[in-house]
């Protein structure tokens, strides 16, 4: 899935919305170090109470928030095993209302058998059909729109955290009094789900069965082995493993020095890489392998590159040496050169204005610019350190 597929379903969860139809949603509340059951209800999702919805319909969006392959990712299930993950959501699917919750339960228990929490918890599915018109809706013929839609059922999980309700202190207006308040109901946390999937992926409108995707309780941190024991899925590398892994590649190959020129050529490189991509329309990401890397580095200024040296280095840092890093994960939005004096921000693409040179035996970093400098207000004055050399 691309962010545009997500971001289709993820605004279409609304109220009385038809190309989102939830028929029921499934909760069930688990309690802490046990890992048990201790509360199970299934029922449609229309007879929850308006504000209920809303909350709920909220939470479903946070499991589909945040930058892919950083807080989402889209999963491969593993094949050639028995009774996997996928076939239990596949069946699930396509169940009848008793079994589609015995289907959930035996992923709840999935859950919880490789994993202990301090809290209790509440794992909500949903389960619909997600709703999409195949062409705009034409004002002149009245043709499109809703007329016609691609028409796909779906799964949905959620799992949240509970917090105990803190005391309080209120004002009795009848009474005219103050008095300590204190619930002892536990709250359910919806605003940060812990982790969720959708099932199946959706790519190019239509579903896909041996994907799903995965949302992560933060950023860049997966839950392996939710990932492994839980969905049935195949490794994955996050967005700052492949910047970290292409970081380590760079070095092996350049050294521990290197021009500022240089490495703003590199991100250059990638950039117009991945616009490319997206001047063509395609829909899937822009990878990068280690001969991309050894033409990327020829090009930016490198000497001396080496198509053995750089495969070298890549098997090095890479166990897979068929991986192919997502161009859009290498080039960062920004870059911090931090020093004892200041921190200095800028654009990946400008550091070849960054200059770290010797003047009068004092390291300094040399930063040109095109424009006046205004500090607190005051223009600074230019001076001349040097002419020539």
């Amino acid at each position: 899935m691309n962010k545009k597929d997500i971001a289709n379903i993820r605004k279409e969860f609304k109220l009385d919305n038809y190309r989102m139809n939830i028929r029921e949603i499934f909760n069930v509340y688990v309690k802490k170090e046990s890992g048990e059951i201790y509360h199970q209800v299934c029922q449609p999702f229309q007879m929850l109470e308006q504000e209920t919805q809303e909350l709920f319909l909220a939470n479903f969006k946070k499991v589909l928030t945040g930058h892919l392959d950083a807080k989402l990712f889209e999963l491969k299930f593993r094949r050639d095993e028995d009774y996997t993950t996928q076939t239990i959501l596949f069946e699930g699917i396509q169940a009848e209302s008793e079994d589609w919750q015995d289907n959930m339960i035996d992923i709840v228990g999935k859950m919880f058998a490789h994993a202990v929490y301090e809290f209790d918890t509440v794992v909500t599915f949903i389960r619909g059909e997600y709703r999409k018109p195949t062409k705009k809706r034409n004002q002149e013929s009245e043709e499109g729109g809703d007329d016609e839609v691609y028409a796909n059922p779906f799964i949905l999980c959620s799992l949240n955290k509970t917090d105990l309700p803190k005391k309080a202190l209120l004002f009795d207006y009848i009474e005219k009094e103050y008095k300590s308040y204190h619930m002892v109901d536990p709250i359910i946390n919806l605003d940060s789900p812990m982790s969720g999937f959708l099932f199946p992926a959706f790519n190019d409108n239509a579903a896909d069965v041996n994907h799903i995707l995965y949302c992560a309780g933060k950023v860049n941190q997966p839950d392996y082995t939710f990932i492994e024991k839980v969905l049935d899925c195949e490794d994955i590398f996050t967005a700052q493993d492949d910047k970290d892994c292409f970081g380590f590649i760079l070095k092996e190959v350049i050294g521990d020095e290197v021009d500022s020129k240089v490495i703003s050529n590199v991100y250059e490189e990638i950039d117009r890489v991945v616009q490319e991509s997206q001047e063509k329309e395609e829909s899937e990401v822009p990878t990068i392998d280690h001969r991309d890397i050894e033409r990327i580095l020829k090009v930016s200024g490198v000497e001396n590159v080496e198509a053995a040296k750089v495969e070298h280095a890549f098997k090095s840092v890479v166990t897979d040496e068929k991986h192919e890093f997502k161009a859009t994960s290498l080039v960062p939005k920004s870059i911090k050169i931090e020093t004892k004096i200041a921190d200095v921000t800028i654009n990946p693409k400008e550091l070849k204005n960054v200059k770290y040179i010797t003047y009068e035996g004092k390291r300094c970093l040399l930063l040109e610019v095109d424009e006046e400098v205004v500090v607190e207000g005051f223009r600074l004055e230019s001076q001349t350190l040097f002419n020539g050399n």
